[in-house]
């Protein structure tokens, strides 16, 4: 009796563990993260109530200001693009908890904001200290600085800006005692945020004028030890180390006095001198004819992606831009013809394309943008093509992954 209990208690336990196995083999698997980081500039001039703002758009509502007043100042002029969701003030958590959620929903996994810094203080920082980081599902959302250094000059203001005068209002170039400022205040305020977007452990950020940088600092050296110092700052920090990526403009990085000694590749040495680990561009205009069909900027831009691998030994992440068309600023602009959605998804499959072809990159992708709005390059949905953009890259990087 004894023996026929074991038995049965035995053939339980069998049945019992062939049971549990068959629920672990049926069990879904784990979800996985995003097979790539699909990252969207975001300009931060959408922000009500910022007093920085209003000598540019004094109505309050930054640069809405602009967008709104387009055919108020240049009568049956053919821009007439108006946001589905209306002018958001995008410094509102709630708004942006709104963006976040249309964003990721969509493919859209990284923001990185244009961050600015004048007369030794943030500009244009309320969207992302006041909206995002205050925005209860920011989690789902990775970010990172895209540091703005460039010169600021008449074209934010539309009372003037089409007389084209080059009046510098603020320099984008600094010190080095404002470069250590700077630096140990985003590393403090934003680097240490548990979103903050790194590549192997290491904080992402990024600089926009290379020149306006080093020439601040006074020459490459002087830039490259405070690279060095800022490196630094970082693993200090707790940081493996820092990402530094540059914007890539047309590949012509000479500066003067710099001794690339013999090498062939004097862009590369320069910016390796002074630390810049990896790159990606801003937007089309700044290397291309964006004064063309869309497709055909398209099929020049996958050339300089295929280029920059033969130029440069750092990682170069593929950059697609929405379109481009300045008009609401200055009444008058190359335009980008034909960029419809089904050809920005052409362009993004290209991107992955790009990207599977190296799988020992890390899986980055920029696009321009997430809302610049009066450049006419951005993902949030109009009443134009409604939200034709960001379904194109739900279709490639979600519905296809």
């Amino acid at each position: 009796m004894k023996r026929i209990l074991t038995l049965i208690l035995l053939a339980g336990t069998l049945a019992l563990g062939t049971d549990a196995a068959a629920q672990k083999k049926k069990a879904p698997a784990a979800p996985q993260g995003p097979k790539y980081d699909v990252a969207a500039y975001l300009y931060p001039a959408y922000a009500y109530n910022d007093p920085r703002l209003r000598p540019f758009w004094t109505s309050g509502m930054g640069e809405w200001e602009t967008v709104l007043t387009m055919q108020k100042r240049n009568p049956g002029h053919y821009w007439k693009r108006m946001p589905l969701w209306g002018p958001v003030n995008e410094a509102d958590p709630a708004v942006m908890e709104m963006e976040v959620e249309q964003a990721t929903r969509h493919g859209v996994n990284v923001f990185i904001f244009d961050w600015y810094w004048y007369d030794g203080r943030p500009f244009m920082e309320t969207t992302l200290t006041d909206g995002f980081l205050k925005a209860s599902n920011r989690d789902k959302m990775k970010f990172y600085l895209m540091w703005a250094n460039h010169d600021v000059e008449n074209y934010w203001d539309t009372r003037i800006s089409q007389l084209g005068e080059k009046n510098v209002i603020w320099t984008g170039r600094i010190d080095r005692d404002e470069f250590e400022k700077i630096c140990l205040r985003n590393i403090e305020l934003f680097f240490k945020q548990p979103n903050y977007y790194k590549i192997d452990g290491k904080p992402v950020f990024m600089i926009y004028d290379v020149k306006n940088f080093i020439d601040g600092l006074g020459g490459v050296d002087a830039a490259a030890d405070a690279v060095k110092w800022f490196r630094k700052e970082v693993k200090k920090a707790g940081f493996p180390d820092l990402d530094l990526q540059f914007t890539m403009w047309a590949p012509n990085l000479n500066y003067s006095g710099f001794d690339a000694g013999k090498t062939d590749k004097p862009e590369e040495a320069l910016v390796r001198k002074i630390g810049f680990t990896s790159t990606s561009h801003y937007q089309f205009c700044h290397f291309l004819n964006v004064d063309d069909d869309y497709q055909k900027i398209l099929d020049q831009a996958y050339v300089v992606w295929e280029k920059l691998d033969t130029e440069f030994s750092l990682p170069y992440y593929p950059h697609v831009s929405i379109g481009w068309d300045n008009s609401p600023r200055t009444g008058k602009s190359a335009v980008t013809k034909e960029n419809t959605p089904e050809r920005f998804e052409q362009a993004l499959r290209k991107a992955k394309a790009y990207l599977d072809a190296r799988p020992e990159r890390h899986p980055l992708i920029t696009i321009n943008s997430w809302n610049e709005w009066t450049e006419t390059s951005y993902l949030e949905p109009d009443d134009y093509y409604g939200y034709g953009y960001l379904e194109a890259v739900k279709k490639v990087f979600v519905d296809e992954q």
